[in-house]
Order: C-alpha cells, then structure tokens, then sequence
C-alpha cells in the first residue's frame, strides 16, 4: 500500500478555538491527514486567522469572524537569531493569544502521533501588517523613478537575513520535517500586465539591485528607462495608433532591458530560495525545503515561464504545486480581464480565452459558464503530469504535492466546493503519479465534509493503488 504524503494547512486559532487533540483528530480521522503545515509566519487571510469575513463560517470552531487579527511570526523570535538585520523580531511577533506557544503545543503531539510536520511560512509582503514592523522600511524596493515601494526586496540583507534568522531560530528549536516557503509575488512586467496602470511596481532599482544588474552585464540607465516607458504606456487612456500589442511589442525591442531586468527580478527570488534551502542542510541535512508555485501559474503564460520546475530541481525537496480547480474559473475569468488591459487590449476576452488556454494547455469550459462551474479535477491531473514530467526530465528527485482546494472563498454565484469536487481532485493528484497533497488553504475555512472527501479519497486510492 502507497502512503503518500497528504497535508494540510492549519493556523494557531484552529487549536485555540478547537483545542489540539480535537483538530490532530479530525485530521487523521476525517482527512487522513499525515502531515501539518503549521502557518507559523503569516500576515494575510489566506493562512492566518479564521475564516476571510464576509464569507461564510464553516461548520466548526468558534462562530465568530476574527476583524482584529493580525498574525505575525507565531515562532520562538530568540534574538541571537536576527543579529544581522534591522528587522525587530520582538515587534513582528503575532499578538494574537500570548498564553498559546503554538509550536510547542502542536508539534510534539502531532509527532506523537507520527504526523510529519512542516514550517509554513508565508512571506506575506503584500500584508499592510508586515509593514509596521520597525525596521521593515529599510527592506523595501525601489521603483524606476527612486521612491520606496510597499514590498520587501529579495536581494536587501535585512529582508533576506530576517527571513533566514526566522528559519534557523524554528529548526533549531523544535524537531520539524520540513520547511514550506509561499512568496506570492510578480516581477515588474507582470505587475504592469496584471494591474495596469500608473504606480504599478516597476522595481527593483536599489543599490543591491542595482549591483546585481551590473554583474550580469545589464545596461541600469536603460533598464531604467524602458521601465519609465512601460510606465508612461501604462497609463495612457487611448489606443496607440498601432494599437496596444504593437506598441508593447515596440517597447520590448527598443528597450530589451525590460526583459532583463524582469528576469533579475525573478532569479533575486530564486537565489533566495537556493540559500534556504542551503542554510536548512548545513543545519540539518534531514530537514526539507520547498516552495509553493501560486495559481497565476495556470492562468499566466508570461508567469509561468518563469517557474522552471526542472530548474528548481537543484534546490527544492518539494513543490506545492497550486492545483484550485474549483476556484480557478472565477480567477482565470478575473485574471484575463487584466490581461485584456494591455496585451489583448486590441481584442476582448470572449475571442481570446481559447488562445490563453492553448498557450497553457488547459482544456476548460467556456469562458462565460467557468465562472459558475470552476475547473474540472482533469486539470489537476494535467498540471500533476507536466510537473512530474519536468522533474523526470531534469533526473531530480523533487516531489510534487499539488495544492487542492477545500473551500477557498470566491463569492456569490461563482463555484463553491463540494465534496465530490475534492474527491476528484484527490484522486486525480495520485493517479497522477503525484508524491502527496495539500489540502489548502487552511482548515478554518474548510467545510467537514468536504475534509471528510479528501480522507475518502486517499483511502480508495490506498485500497486500490
């Protein structure tokens, strides 16, 4: 019988609110949970907290929204950790319940009972939490015209040494399996094509940045420029006289640098991660480190270009691999409205979904009924299949855990989860040949019976596999 791995994502209120034994026990008997990603650093709704308010309360723990909640590090915070950056670990501590050591308290039952447990640390930069930290605003980005930016830059030492310090300061106090980085963020072209318009972040242009730029041979002063050309194109209000995809074009050829620097951006974030999961090994060896790949990787073929998952070999135990079917629709259905303000600008999105599907390989409904119905469990199959094959292709040995969705919100008349649609997608991961999954985003919003259909499915798989 195979024994995949099968984790779920769970923050500190789940235990306060429901108490430790009762959630570890829902877990293994509902949901055949085997493994924990604990939030133990997170700042947004997507990890922390209860369930997003406005949406509606699960059917168990507290039945109240948390508005107050904050979240921060929910780890040890021991000084001699963050020595080398100007980030205060006292004040990004979570203040959420004091008298609950979340770590503490869950990780030596849950390895009681011989669950794996793993660190999931979300970076959280877009939190407006994160950014009353003292010392945080000497992490930030620079944009092209030299203002500071809201969001933290990868090559900063402060930023990248905070981080480090919060990895080492929980492996080396608690004996965790594993450590599971999420950084949802985009490089400059992308937050042009995806927010479109002035004030997009056309980053990163401080001093380390810029240092790093001059290494790979990269021309700053015109980096620099197509940045503020794609800027000023982003905020006109009329069509270019050869139209929005012309236009664009033009700029990439005039200024290649664009690229380049787009590039910088996304290798800065891809050093980072190499020195994590450097520094997990030279601790211990036993240790794994991986990272989760977010969903605009199924909606964005600029975005996914940039996640070599046969590159990140090299560097990743694992990948979480975002797989939300049920609310890809309604995001796929939001995310090509972005794309129609500047690339597809000349088209609309009626004519033009089947080519972004192609692009991808995705094989969906219509664009006016995916709001409504989501995305088949065959998409999570598919995106299992290329990613292993990825792997297979490099020779590596990273495991891929694609992400499943049990009920993440999305809103009136759009696709709400039911427990067949979890089934499926359970059983789709596997048969894929998938090495475990990720019931996500966190329990506090999930629904019992749709946990319930994750467990049923990983048994029917064992029974039969």
């Amino acid at each position: 019988m195979s024994h995949p791995l099968v984790a779920i994502q769970v923050g500190s209120i789940s235990f306060v609110d429901e108490g430790v034994d009762a959630v570890l026990d829902c877990f293994q008997e509902k949901g055949a949970v085997n493994a924990l990603y604990l939030a133990n650093f997170t700042h947004t709704r997507g990890t922390g907290g209860r369930q997003v308010p406005g949406h509606p309360l699960p059917d168990h723990g507290a039945q109240d929204y948390d508005h107050d909640w904050i979240g921060g590090n929910y780890g040890p915070g021991r000084p001699e950790y963050y020595r080398r950056t100007l980030v205060d670990p006292a004040a990004a501590a979570a203040p959420e319940h004091p008298g609950f050591p979340f770590l503490e308290e869950v990780v030596p039952k849950a390895k009681a009972r011989e669950m794996k447990v793993y660190c999931w640390m979300e970076e959280s930069s877009y939190g407006p939490q994160v950014r009353r930290i003292p010392g945080f605003h000497h992490c930030l980005e620079i944009d092209a015209v030299g203002r500071k930016t809201g969001l933290p830059c990868f090559n900063n030492p402060d930023y990248r040494h905070w981080h480090f310090g919060m990895i080492e300061d929980v492996i080396q106090a608690y004996p965790v399996d594993g450590v599971a980085w999420c950084s949802e963020r985009n490089g400059p072209l992308q937050n042009v094509l995806m927010k479109w318009g002035a004030g997009a972040a056309l980053t990163c242009f401080c001093e380390h940045c810029r240092a790093a730029g001059r290494e790979q041979g990269i021309d700053v002063a015109r980096a620099r420029a197509g940045m503020l050309a794609l800027e000023e194109l982003a905020a006109a209000t009329e069509r270019p006289r050869d139209g929005w995809f012309v236009t664009f074009w033009r700029l990439l050829l005039r200024y290649p640098e664009i690229l380049a620097w787009e590039n910088l951006w996304h290798e800065s974030q891809n050093q980072l991660f190499k020195e994590m999961y450097g520094l997990i090994k030279a601790i211990n060896p036993e240790v794994r480190f991986g990272w989760h790949i977010m969903h605009l990787n199924s909606f964005s073929p600029f975005y996914r270009a940039t996640q070599d998952i046969a590159a990140f070999t090299r560097y990743a135990d694992f990948i979480k691999l975002v797989a939300y079917n049920n609310c890809a629709g309604p995001r796929f259905h939001d995310h090509l409205q972005y794309l129609h303000k500047l690339f597809f600008a000349d088209s609309t999105a009626e004519r033009t979904y089947r080519l972004v599907y192609d692009l991808l390989g995705i094989d969906e409904g219509p664009l006016e009924e995916i709001t409504a119905k989501g995305w088949s469990a065959d998409y999570v199959r598919r995106e299992t299949e290329r990613a292993l094959a990825a792997v297979r292709e490099a020779g590596g040995q990273t495991e891929i855990h694609p992400g499943i969705d049990v009920d993440i919100p999305t809103g009136p008349g759009k696709k709400q989860t039911q427990p067949e649609d979890v089934f499926a997608a359970v059983t789709a991961a596997l048969e894929a040949g998938a090495q475990g999954v990720v019931l996500s985003r966190k329990y506090s919003e999930m629904r019992l019976a749709n946990l319930a259909a994750a467990g049923d499915a990983v048994r029917r798989w064992q029974a039969g596999s």
